[in-house]
C-alpha cells in the first residue's frame, strides 16, 4: 500500500478567499481550513527563515492527526552560505520545525541555480553532517546535476531526489530512497492571478502518473505539491490529480461557488 501526501506550495494566498476559503475566514484560520481539504502542505514560508517556535505549535495545534507538513530549509543555508558552515543554522531550524512532531514530513533541500554537479562534493559533505532521525529530499535546479552519480550519491545517503515540472529540467520521476517526492511548479509569473485554473493539465499529470507507476518498487509513500504558478489554481490542480490517480477529493470550493474552469 502506497501512503499518499498531496497538496499545495504554501497555503496563504489572498487570491483564493472566496474560491478557496470562504469569504471573511481571517487568515489566521487558513491553515485549519486548509487541513479540512488536505492533509499534506509543503511550507514555503521557512525558506525565509526559522519560524519562531510559537508558530509552529500553534501549526501543529490547528490541523488533524494525521496532517503532515513538508518544509523548505532556510535559503541562508541553501543559498547564502551554500550549505558551507552550515551546521549551526540546519541544526537551530530542525530544532525549531520539530516542534511539529509526528507531523514533520520531508524537509526540502532547494539548490540554488546556479550550484552546479562541479559542487557534488559540497553537497555530499552537507548530508553527511545531516542529522538521521529527519528524512530528506534534494531539489536540483541545475540541469547538470541530472546523471547516475547524483542518483548514487542519495541511494548512499538514503535521501530523496526531489523530481520537478519546471522548465529546462527534466520532467521524470526519480528514485533514490523509499519515497518520492514531486513538485509541480510551472513557469513563475504567468498567471496574473491564482484563482482559478488557467490551464488543464490532466494530459501531462497522466503522463506523470504513468512514470510514477513504472518506479513503485520498494516506494511506500508519495509526496506532492503544487504551485499556483503550474496551472493558475494549485488547489485545483491537486484534485485534478487525485482525480487521475483514482484518489477521494474534497471540493475546494466553498458552498455555492460555481467551477471557474
Amino acid at each position: 500500500m502506497i501512503k499518499w501526501y498531496l497538496g499545495t506550495m504554501g497555503f496563504s494566498y489572498k487570491d483564493w478567499n472566496g474560491v478557496f476559503y470562504p469569504d471573511g475566514v481571517p487568515p489566521r484560520d487558513y491553515l485549519a481550513h486548509y487541513s479540512t481539504i488536505f492533509d499534506a502542505v509543503e511550507l514555503d514560508s521557512t525558506f525565509y527563515g526559522t519560524p519562531r517556535p510559537q508558530y509552529v505549535e500553534r501549526w501543529a495545534a490547528v490541523t488533524p492527526p494525521e496532517f503532515t507538513f513538508c518544509v523548505k530549509t532556510p535559503r541562508e543555508i541553501t543559498h547564502d552560505l551554500r550549505l558551507m558552515d552550515a551546521v549551526e543554522p540546519m541544526n537551530e531550524f530542525l530544532d525549531t520545525i520539530s516542534l511539529l512532531g509526528d507531523k514533520l514530513g520531508i524537509i526540502l533541500i532547494q539548490l540554488p541555480p546556479d550550484m552546479t554537479f562541479a559542487h557534488i562534493h559540497k553537497l555530499a559533505v552537507f548530508l553527511r553532517e545531516l542529522p538521521r532521525e529527519f528524512r530528506y529530499a534534494v531539489e536540483f535546479r541545475h540541469a547538470s546535476w541530472h546523471q547516475t552519480a547524483t542518483g548514487q550519491m542519495l541511494q548512499n545517503h538514503q535521501i530523496g531526489w526531489v523530481s520537478t515540472d519546471y522548465v529546462y529540467l527534466p520532467q521524470r520521476v526519480y528514485v533514490t530512497t523509499d519515497f518520492i517526492y514531486i513538485r509541480w511548479i510551472g513557469r513563475h509569473g504567468q498567471y496574473e492571478t491564482k484563482d482559478h485554473e488557467r490551464s488543464d493539465m490532466t494530459p501531462k499529470l497522466e503522463k506523470w502518473w504513468e512514470d510514477i507507476q513504472a518506479r513503485l518498487e520498494g516506494v511506500y509513500s508519495i509526496y506532492g505539491f503544487f504551485n499556483n504558478d503550474y496551472a493558475g489554481h494549485a488547489p485545483a490542480t491537486c484534485n485534478r490529480f487525485k482525480d487521475v490517480v483514482g484518489l477521494p477529493t474534497t471540493p475546494t470550493q466553498p458552498p455555492q461557488q460555481r467551477s471557474l474552469l
